[in-house]
């Protein structure tokens, strides 16, 4: 299948009242997984090329695997740079990425603004979409103040008004990563529909793993509609390779066969938690 529009992804889950599902690979398998996942849920499906694999084998090696494995595939995809600071933008675009997320959220607000507004410039003249973060997303375990990390309604509409951003990651509650056991902090629902309405843009939510359902499709009702999850995916490819070692000698390709096949039943089940299962043209 040739290469989704990302805008029409979005744009198709906003009418529809559902989400897309964003996900990292980390090598061959992985990438597989998530491929296979939305070929067998008939799922459109963001496959983000992040900050695990990029240091791992460099943006041109990992778009290159990416784009292989993807176009061999019957999946509707768009492969999408995660997190990228303004050197990995310049390159995604050369590249041939068809979406982009650009990060300068570690920036002071007023330099936040104007590198997004740079890249967003430079992105959308090649017809490229692009996300961006407002407001701090902490690590899990993390002792925060929440109202210092939250995104701010008069910050998002300020910075949406004057970016030109397609669409907005912000900070309502979510930690990046998962401890097993520790009960995430609940989202701030209110606070997302604050900033969908003050930005009039569909919004994203990164960290996505480990969040209850019911806070899921509340997040959905309040304008999410792109989730990125990673960690829980993964975590089910390392189940599956220790299962596979903890029965005796086995080949590291038996191994990473079976971390394959259970990444892709989480990697179906968020699709079908997001709603987008089924949604695939």
């Amino acid at each position: 299948m040739p290469w989704a529009n990302p805008r029409q992804l979005i744009d198709d889950a906003r009418s529809g009242n559902y989400a897309v599902g964003a996900f990292n690979m980390h090598n061959d398998e992985t990438t597989e997984a998530l491929v296979r996942a939305a070929e067998q849920a008939k799922a459109p499906v963001f496959l983000q090329v992040g900050r695990a694999i990029v240091p791992h084998m460099g943006l041109k090696k990992a778009f290159a695997m990416t784009k292989r494995i993807a176009e061999e595939s019957d999946a509707q995809f768009v492969i999408h740079l995660d997190h990228g600071p303004w050197e990995e933008c310049l390159e995604a675009i050369k590249l041939g990425f068809n979406s982009i997320m650009c990060d300068f959220a570690h920036l002071p607000f007023e330099d936040n603004i104007r590198m997004t507004k740079r890249v967003v410039e430079m992105a959308h003249d090649f017809g490229i979409p692009v996300e961006a973060e407002l407001g701090k997303i902490p690590d899990v375990g993390q002792s925060v103040n929440w109202e210092d990390y939250y995104t701010t309604v008069d910050e998002a509409a300020r910075f949406v008004a004057e970016t030109g951003v397609d669409y907005l990651a912000i900070s309502v509650g979510i930690v990046h990563g998962v401890i097993p056991g520790l009960k995430p902090e609940p989202l701030s629902i209110k606070r997302t529909l604050e900033i969908r309405d003050a930005t009039g843009i569909p919004l994203v939510l990164h960290g996505a793993s480990g969040i209850p359902e019911e806070e899921v499709q509340a997040a959905k009702a309040a304008g999410v509609h792109k989730f990125n999850a990673d960690t829980d995916l993964r975590h089910a490819f390392r189940q599956g390779m220790l299962d596979v070692w903890s029965s005796g000698d086995h080949q590291l390709e038996e191994a990473m066969a079976e971390g394959r096949k259970r990444m892709i039943n989480a990697t179906i089940e968020k699709m079908k938690l997001y709603g987008c299962a089924g949604k695939a043209a």
